[in-house]
C-alpha cells in the first residue's frame, strides 16, 4: 500500500471528481439498500401476513421505534390502495416504487463511474507526463545501465495497472463499504440477532479469501519485469534488424523472445490462477453463508414465529447485498497488490535523484567571451579512470583537435564539456566560471554539437533541422541547408522542406543525415562548436561534401574536434594526440609529424590503409 499512497498524490488536482464520486457512491448505496428493502411490502402483500392498519400511523420520533413505524406505514398506505383500487393495483404501485429506486440507484452508480473516469484518466495523463519529464531529466549515465523496453513496459503498462488498481481502490473504499454499512444498519433494523450470526461468518470468509493473495505482489512483479524483458527483446530486434538478418540470427532472436513469453506465460498462469481462485472460494463461502441464515432464519420463522416468512425473504436478499461487495472487495484487494508492484517500478523512476543538478545560484550565461578551460580533470565510468590529469585551453574562435586510438577518451571529453557527465576531478571553466555553476540549459544553449551516429527523428526535414530553434524562418532553414551542402539534394524531393525522412532518417543515405545533422548545429548557431567523429561513418565523396560542410559551419566559431579521420583535421589551430586518457602530444599538424611521434605513426596507419 505505501507505493500507492504515493501514486494517489497525482489525484489531489482531480479531488473535486473524487469528492462527487464519493457523494454518487453515497446515494448508490442507499438506494442500493431501499431497492432491496422494497420488496418486503411486496411480499406482505402477496401473503397477506400482517393485519390492515386503517389509522395513519405517526411516528414519535424515537429511532428504537423507527422500524415499527415504517411497517405500520407501509401497511396503513398498501391497505388504502388495496380499499380504493384493489389488490392488484397496490401491487403495481410497490413495483412502480421498485422500478424508481433501482433507476435512481443505477442513475448515481452511472455519475459516479463518469467522475471517476476523469479522475483516473487525468491521473494516467499527469503519470506519465511525470515519467518523461523525468526521463528527459535524468543523466546520460542513467540510461547505460537501463533497457529501452524496460523504460517503455513502465510508462504503458505498468500506469496502464495502476489505473486499473486506483478503480478498484476507490468503488473498495468508498461505494462497497458504504453498501455494506447501509445494508447492515436495515438487516439489524429488521432482525439483529440473525445480522449476529451473519457476521460471525463473514470474518471467516474473509480471512480465507485474503490468504489466497499473499504471494500476488511478488509475482505481479515478476511479471511486469518479464513483460519489460520481451519487450526490450522486440526494440533491440526492430532497431538492429539488418545486423540480426545479416548474421542470420533470426532464429536466436526468436528463441530469446520465445523463451521470455513462456516464462511471461508461466507467471501470468500462477498469477490469474491464485487470483480467479478469489471468484469461485467467496461465491461458495457465501452460499454457505446464505444456508446457514437460511437455516437459522427458518427456526424463527417456522418454530420460534419471532419473524414473518416475508420479512425473512428480505434478510436474505439484504444478506446478498452484502456478499456482492465483500466480493468486489476481495477482487479489489488482489488488484491492489498488482497495483503495488507497478507502482513501486513506476516510482523508481520517478524518486530517482537527478544526479547532474544545476548549483542553487546558478548562473544563466549568455554568452562565451574569451577561452575554454580543461584543468587537470580526471573521470571513470566505473571503477578505472578513462581520463588522468587531464588538462587543455580552447581559445575563441580556434580549432581544436583531439585524435588518438578507441578508447583514448576522445568522446568523453566532449560529453563532459557538454555536461552530459560530471568530471571526478578537476575543473572545466568556460570565462573562468566553472561550468558546474552555469545552469545547464543556458551552458548547453552556447553549444552545438555533431555526433558520428546521426540522430534524426521520424519528422520532416524542417522538422529536424529547426530543433534548436523554433521560431526559424524557411529562409534561415534554407540558408542552413545550404551552408551544410544539402539544400541540393533536399531542393529536389516533391515536398521539400516538408519530407518526412522515416524512423532515424532511414529514408536517406548516411551522408545526407549527417549534412542534416550539420545544419541542425548551424541554425542554432551556437558560438562553440563540439564535433564527435563526424565524418568517420561516411564514404570517400560523402566526406569530402559533409568536411566542406564542416569547414563552412566552423567559419569564425570555436570548435573542438574529435577526428577519426586525421585528414579532416590538418588546418586545426591545436592538435592533441591522446593515449589512454592522457596527453602524449600537441601541436600543429607539421610541428607534430615533425616529432616523428605518435601522431606521425597514427598518420602513416591511415595513409597505408
Amino acid at each position: 500500500m505505501s507505493y500507492l499512497k504515493k501514486v494517489l498524490q497525482f489525484a489531489k488536482p482531480y479531488k473535486r471528481y473524487a469528492i462527487l464520486n464519493i457523494i454518487s457512491n453515497v446515494f448508490y448505496a442507499l438506494f442500493s439498500t431501499l431497492s432491496f428493502l422494497a420488496f418486503i411490502p411486496m411480499l406482505q402483500v402477496l401473503f397477506q401476513v400482517n393485519e390492515p392498519i386503517t389509522t395513519k400511523p405517526i411516528w414519535d420520533g424515537d429511532l428504537l421505534s423507527f422500524k415499527d413505524f415504517a411497517e405500520q406505514y407501509a401497511n396503513f398506505f398498501l391497505n388504502q390502495r388495496i380499499e380504493e383500487y384493489g389488490q392488484i393495483s397496490a401491487l403495481i404501485t410497490i413495483c412502480i416504487v421498485i422500478v424508481i429506486l433501482f433507476f435512481i440507484k443505477n442513475m448515481f452508480n452511472y455519475l459516479a463511474m463518469y467522475f471517476i473516469a476523469t479522475l483516473r484518466n487525468g491521473m494516467l495523463k499527469d503519470i506519465r507526463d511525470k515519467i518523461y519529464s523525468k526521463i528527459t531529466e535524468l543523466p546520460v549515465s542513467y540510461f547505460s545501465e537501463k533497457r529501452k523496453g524496460d523504460i517503455i513496459s513502465r510508462i504503458t503498462s505498468d500506469v496502464q495497472e495502476i489505473q486499473s488498481s486506483f478503480l478498484s481502490m476507490l468503488e473498495m473504499f468508498v461505494k462497497e463499504p458504504l453498501t455494506l454499512l447501509f445494508t447492515l444498519i436495515f438487516m439489524i433494523v429488521l432482525s439483529w440477532k440473525l445480522t449476529i450470526f451473519v457476521l460471525i461468518f463473514l470474518p471467516i470468509s474473509g480471512l480465507i479469501i485474503s490468504s489466497i493473495g499473499k504471494k500476488l505482489k511478488a509475482k505481479s512483479t515478476s511479471a511486469q519485469q518479464e513483460n519489460a524483458h520481451f519487450l526490450s527483446i522486440v526494440e533491440e530486434t526492430l532497431s538492429s534488424l539488418k545486423i540480426v538478418k545479416g548474421f542470420n540470427a533470426e532464429d536466436k532472436f526468436k528463441s530469446k523472445f520465445k523463451e521470455s513469453t513462456s516464462r511471461l506465460n508461466n507467471i501470468l498462469n500462477a498469477l490469474l490462477h491464485r487470483q480467479n481462485l478469489a471468484s469461485p472460494m467467496s461465491e461458495f463461502l457465501g452460499v454457505l453463508v446464505i444456508t446457514i441464515v437460511l437455516w437459522f432464519g427458518g427456526n424463527m420463522v417456522l418454530i420460534d414465529q419471532t419473524m414473518d416468512a416475508a420479512t425473512f425473504i428480505g434478510f436474505l436478499v439484504l444478506t446478498y447485498n452484502i456478499l456482492t461487495p465483500a466480493k468486489a472487495i476481495s477482487k479489489a484487494t488482489y488488484s491492489v497488490q498488482k497495483g503495488n508492484a507497478s507502482a513501486e517500478r513506476i516510482l523508481e523512476i520517478i524518486e530517482t535523484e537527478t544526479t547532474l543538478k544545476d548549483a542553487p545560484n546558478a548562473i544563466k550565461k549568455e554568452s562565451f567571451d574569451s577561452k575554454i578551460e580543461v584543468e587537470n580533470i580526471d573521470f571513470k565510468y566505473e571503477k578505472e579512470l578513462v581520463l588522468k590529469n587531464f588538462s587543455m585551453n580552447v581559445p575563441k574562435g580556434q580549432t581544436i583537435a583531439l585524435v588518438g586510438q578507441s578508447g583514448s577518451g576522445k568522446s568523453t571529453i566532449a560529453n563532459l564539456i557538454t555536461r552530459f557527465y560530471d568530471v571526478t576531478g578537476g575543473t572545466i571553466k568556460i570565462d573562468g566560471t566553472d561550468i558546474r555553476e552555469i545552469s545547464k540549459h543556458s551552458l548547453r544553449n552556447l553549444m552545438g554539437l555533431v555526433t558520428q551516429d546521426s540522430i534524426l527523428f521520424n519528422d520532416t526535414i524542417r522538422n529536424n533541422v529547426a530543433l534548436g530553434k523554433d521560431d526559424a524562418t524557411e529562409e534561415e532553414i534554407v540558408e542552413a541547408l545550404k551552408i551544410a551542402n544539402a539544400w541540393e539534394f533536399i531542393s529536389q524531393m516533391p515536398a521539400g522542406l516538408d519530407t518526412n525522412i522515416g524512423d532515424s532518417g532511414n529514408k536517406l543515405s548516411g551522408g545526407q543525415k549527417q549534412r542534416l545533422s550539420i545544419a541542425r548545429a548551424v541554425l542554432k548557431n551556437p558560438p562553440i562548436m563540439i564535433l564527435d567523429e563526424a565524418t568517420s561513418a561516411l564514404d570517400t565523396e560523402s566526406e569530402k561534401l559533409v568536411q566542406q560542410a564542416l569547414e563552412n559551419m566552423m567559419r569564425n566559431r570555436t570548435s573542438i574536434v574529435i577526428a577519426h579521420r586525421l585528414s579532416t583535421i590538418q588546418n586545426a589551430d591545436n592538435i592533441i594526440v591522446m593515449q589512454r586518457g592522457e596527453i602524449v602530444e600537441q601541436g600543429r599538424h607539421e610541428e607534430l609529424l615533425g616529432k616523428k611521434g605518435t601522431y606521425q605513426k597514427l598518420v602513416e596507419m591511415q595513409s597505408f590503409a
